[in-house]
């Protein structure tokens, strides 16, 4: 078996496992819509897509990012690097409680961006003093990440006549 044969069988295992289990973490986000940005004639645009999340450990809290999405055939076949670009809004939804603890930085959702180097994140923080809840979203890859990131912020408010939970209660040391 030669060289190339051999690269190819490597890529085609590992599209194999990756592929699947990517698309798994990112069937947890729900597409609200798409907006082309760059027509292509022959393959599909450039979008902007907006997904909403709800927080699988505060429950009470969504949260709507807004990514690139590369277009062309190999956008199409997912061969593609999308750009680090991101936006994101957290609300509170209802009346704040959590599941259990969590640490400072836990992750909240993770999706591909690329076949195999980049994913875009969203982690979560508590802002102990002011009783907020913070969440980052960002890019990395393996080789090197990337500066460009969202930051929003949830105060935990009352709801109805359900006090305001402490996020610092539910922090992990």
């Amino acid at each position: 078996m030669n060289r190339l044969a051999k690269v190819l069988a490597v890529v085609t295992a590992t599209i194999t496992i990756v592929v699947p289990f990517t698309a798994a973490v990112a069937q947890d986000a729900e597409l609200i819509f798409r907006k082309s940005t760059v027509f292509k004639l022959l393959s599909p645009d450039h979008k902007l897509a907006t997904y909403a999340i709800d927080d699988p450990i505060v429950e009470g809290v969504a949260c709507h990012f807004t990514v690139a999405e590369t277009g062309g055939w190999s956008g199409y076949f997912g061969l593609a690097e999308d750009l680090s670009d991101a936006s994101l809004a957290c609300r509170q939804i209802g009346p704040i409680s959590f599941k259990g603890k969590f640490e400072q930085g836990d992750e909240v959702f993770r999706k591909r961006r690329s076949l195999f180097f980049k994913k875009a994140r969203i982690v979560r923080g508590c802002d102990a003093k002011r009783n907020v809840l913070v969440y980052l979203i960002y890019t990395d890859k393996l080789i090197e990440g990337s500066p460009k990131n969202s930051t929003s912020t949830v105060p935990i408010m009352p709801w109805g006549d359900s006090p305001a939970a402490k996020c610092s209660e539910f922090l992990e040391e």
